[in-house]
Order: structure tokens, then sequence, then C-alpha cells
């Protein structure tokens, strides 16, 4: 190939790859959903091969265009690196943050208050992911991710040790008084974690309790603790997912401490400015106090 591709037809294939939807990547680019389509036809057929199966209501990579993202992701971080190294940051771009919904409404929110009343100048957009493979360093300065931390090509700030709680409603709290009356009731879980409901009756020696109680499962932590404060049964809640909620109570004071943690993450070869600096010592921090960041 005796020329590389126009480079909206790449920015195209790397939004609509990261994002796994035309409609998306067409917002972030500010064209149509058919824009996206077109330049992504136009890319595969001067590639000639097809770099995205189209499902009835979803994509998904090729092989091919699994194979080719790490590049195209190399690509723009390069140029955006060469560019901020020879002009600078521009001014005014705001810090995106991407991280979960739950950890965005249970820790993030009050200190995203705080960090905005010390600084109101600096911008910050906030990105949502549900599913693992929804992070990356690209396109987010800081993300928030649940795990051991043991990602390639990422600088890692722990949040603290994390613990897992049984939690429900407080009218639904007074019908335990040991572990064992759970049986018969509704356990709610999130899947995607380390550790779940089998760990937590290991460690109060009760398995078989598990099995007398009824199951409800949800693809997200969210959804659990918002069935729990509604009285449907009882989640399994990371601690720091408690802070400041009182619809939620824990009727065991019996934590199952977790291997895994949610950890601040930036990618380690991007420069960093000034904002998302200032931000990422915030955040490492961990409260709201004015003086956690001295600028």
């Amino acid at each position: 190939m005796s020329t590389l591709p126009p480079l909206i037809w790449l920015q195209a294939f790397e939004a609509a790859a990261r994002t796994l939807s035309f409609t998306a990547a067409g917002h972030e680019l500010g064209v149509t959903q058919a824009a996206i389509s077109q330049r992504i036809r136009l890319l595969e057929d001067r590639l000639g091969q097809k770099l995205f199966v189209r499902h009835p209501r979803s994509l998904s990579l090729t092989p091919a265009g699994q194979a080719w993202l790490p590049s195209i992701h190399d690509a723009f971080a390069r140029l955006q690196e060469g560019t901020s190294e020879v002009f600078g940051h521009t001014g005014g771009q705001p810090v995106t943050l991407r991280a979960t919904p739950v950890i965005q409404q249970a820790w993030l929110a009050p200190r995203l208050v705080a960090f905005h009343r010390w600084a109101p100048h600096i911008a910050v957009r906030t990105v949502s992911a549900i599913w693992p493979d929804d992070f990356g360093p690209e396109g987010a300065d800081i993300e928030i991710r649940y795990g051991h931390g043991d990602w390639p090509g990422v600088e890692v700030c722990s949040l603290g040790d994390e613990a897992l709680l049984p939690v429900c409603s407080p009218a639904l709290a007074k019908a335990f008084d040991t572990p064992a009356a759970l049986a018969g009731h509704t356990l709610l879980h999130a899947v995607g974690f380390g550790s779940g409901w089998p760990a937590w009756f290991a460690l109060v020696e009760m398995p078989e309790v598990e099995q007398q109680c009824y199951a409800l499962t949800c693809d997200n932590q969210v959804m659990t603790l918002a069935l729990a404060a509604q009285g449907a049964g009882v989640a399994l809640s990371h601690q720091r997912l408690l802070e400041g909620r009182k619809d939620l109570v824990a009727p065991f004071d019996q934590p199952l401490p977790s291997e895994e943690g949610f950890l601040l993450v930036r990618p380690s070869r991007r420069q960093v400015s000034d904002e998302a600096q200032w931000l990422w010592q915030w955040l490492c921090k961990g409260d709201t106090d004015a003086n956690a960041v001295k600028r």
C-alpha cells in the first residue's frame, strides 16, 4: 500500500472500535452515524478486509480489526504526545475521568464537588464504563478501575484496602440476627467480581446457607444496591460504596477482605497536564480536604 488511509477514516475506526458503536463514534467526532459507517466501509475497501462484524444491535471487531487497533491507539497517542511537546497543551481542554457509575455515585461525586469548589477553572469530563473492556488508557486522562492493579503501561494509585459487607434496607435488616437468618431470603449478585457470596459464607463458616437462598443477578453493582435499598434482597457491597448512604445498612459486622480494590489509573507514557496532575493528586489523597493538593 503506497499511502496511508485518510486520517478521518482512521479516527472513525478508532472511535468506533473503542465504543463499539457507530452512533457513539459519530457523537464523539461530531458527525452522523451514517458518516461513520461510510468512512468505515471506505477504509475496509482500501484495506481489503472487514474490520467490524455488524450484528443486528451491536458491533464487534474482526480478528483483523483487533490486531490493528493497538497500532492505531499507539499512533494517535504518539501524535498527541508530539503535538504537546512542540506546541504545549491547548488551554481549556477538560480532564477526562472514566469510572463505573457506582463509584461515580458513591465515592467520586462528593470529591468532585469539593475539587470544583477548590479549582472551578478546571473543566472535568466524566465518562462511564460498565465492563472491564470499557477501560483503557486511550481517551481518558484518569480512570478508576477495580482489580489487582497489574495492568501494563499504566501508573496506579491505590484508594485503600477494600472489604465486602452484606447490606440491605433498614426494614429488612430487622429480620437478621445471625447469618443463618438469611436462609429463605434473596441474595443479590453482581457479576464480574473476584469475591462474592460463596466467599462471604465461607468466612462466616455457613456455606450451606447460600443454597437455601433465592438469587437475583445483575450485570452491575448500581442495580444490586438499588434493589437492596428497595427491600428486594441483600446485596454484597464494597464498604467504600456505602459512604453517606442511609438507605442501606449492614446487618452483620463481618466484612470480607478483598484482594482487589479501587485504583486510580493513568497512562504512564502520556504527558500529563497541570490540571490532570492536580485532579490526580486530589483523588489520590482520597478525601475532600481543600489542602490536599498544593499548586
